[in-house]
């Protein structure tokens, strides 16, 4: 039960995430640029953002991940969820979701500027 809780607590940063790069790439696309180019420009311009959240997140808690005392015990499942999760999402959010956009650009199901 503890790591559904940490799991729950992963989706918000995920979820922010994924929406602050989802917004620049449609507002890059609305610009006039071609979806492989909105999506080369979004990736970089939030590059630094999404792995700095990332980073602060896991170096925040790994410390307690390690923690040995009785009252840590209950924590150490929600930290392992929160800290892997966020490795794992941040290779997918930077990696899959600018894929997923340039093979749907390729496909036409997003069309330019929509």
């Amino acid at each position: 039960m503890p790591g559904v809780l940490g799991f729950c607590a992963l989706a918000g940063v995920v979820v922010n995430d994924s929406i602050l790069l989802v917004d620049v790439i449609r507002s890059e696309s609305q610009g006039g640029a071609a979806v492989v180019t909105a999506v080369k420009r979004a990736s970089r311009a939030r590059f630094r953002a999404v792995l700095l959240t990332s980073i602060t997140t896991m170096a925040g808690l790994i410390p307690l991940m390690f923690e040995t005392s009785q009252q840590a015990q209950a924590m150490i499942p929600i930290v392992t969820s929160i800290v892997f999760g966020t490795l794992a999402s941040t290779v997918l959010m930077l990696v899959v979701i600018p894929s997923m956009y340039a093979i749907l650009g390729d496909l036409g199901w997003y069309a330019q500027g929509d």
